[in-house]
């Protein structure tokens, strides 16, 4: 972002100016990041870290996915909040307690969360993180319930018949 080793970093904070909050921020590898200062720029924030002194050192640094220690977030999340890494790894069931599969991976690619489900049939889908879709999510018990048809993992064929058995 410029020779003073200003990145620019894509949040996923309530506020991304607060990014600096969290205290210090951690590389996959293992490396250690103190936020200095923070300023807006247009869908990212530019973070000055301690550890970046200059262009070079910030470069390095392009890509790397940073997170902060678990202590560090709330613990007291409304009945509806999630942290995504809680959700990973649960297995989804729908309403019949049929399992569906397990939690790959939640995405926001900027229209709303969706969940990524490794199909116990096999393959992978995509399923929108909404509550028409995903109406119960039960941390504690290790699962995630799935509405089908909600989520889009039933054929056309299949939600023609259960509207017809419906009588609609």
């Amino acid at each position: 972002q410029g020779l003073r080793g200003e990145v620019r970093v894509k949040t996923f904070t309530g506020d991304p100016l607060a990014i600096g909050d969290y205290g210090p921020l951690s590389t996959g590898d293992g490396r250690t990041l103190t936020v200095l200062n923070v300023r807006p720029a247009k869908n990212v924030v530019v973070a000055r870290f301690a550890e970046v002194g200059d262009r070079t050192a910030a470069e390095a640094l392009n890509g790397t996915a940073l997170f902060v220690e678990r202590t560090a977030l709330p613990a007291d999340l409304e009945e509806d909040e999630f942290y995504h890494a809680d959700l990973i790894g649960l297995s989804v069931i729908d309403g019949e307690g049929e399992r569906v599969g397990r939690v790959q991976a939640l995405h926001d690619f900027g229209g709303g969360d969706i969940m990524e489900v490794a199909l116990a049939v096999g393959g992978m889908a995509m399923v929108p993180f909404t509550q028409a879709a995903v109406p119960q999510v039960r941390v504690s018990e290790g699962l995630v319930e799935i509405d089908r048809v909600a989520a889009g993992l039933v054929d056309d064929e299949d939600a023609d018949d259960l509207d017809d058995a419906d009588g609609l």
